[in-house]
């Protein structure tokens, strides 16, 4: 039980962190989720966006510091 609850928490900061960060890259002036090539349709009753360039621009990023982090790890 004291695993679940150790598990718990580190999601929990994890959380608190992915929060802040988000926080503070809406306050800066980068484009994420108006990129050139993120789809937009716009119909009479309907809406559709989907973010394709922001999508694999943030894979890539992630991917890169993930990496970066197992690399060092060993």
């Amino acid at each position: 039980m004291a695993d679940l609850g150790k598990l718990l928490v580190l999601f929990g900061v994890i959380l608190v962190a992915a929060g802040l960060v988000l926080i503070l890259l809406g306050r800066t002036t980068l484009p994420l989720g108006r990129l050139p090539g993120d789809l937009l349709y716009r119909g009479k009753n309907t809406t559709v966006y989907f973010p394709l360039v922001t999508s694999l621009l943030l894979s890539i990023v992630l991917s890169l510091v993930l990496y970066l982090i197992n690399h060092f790890r060993r």
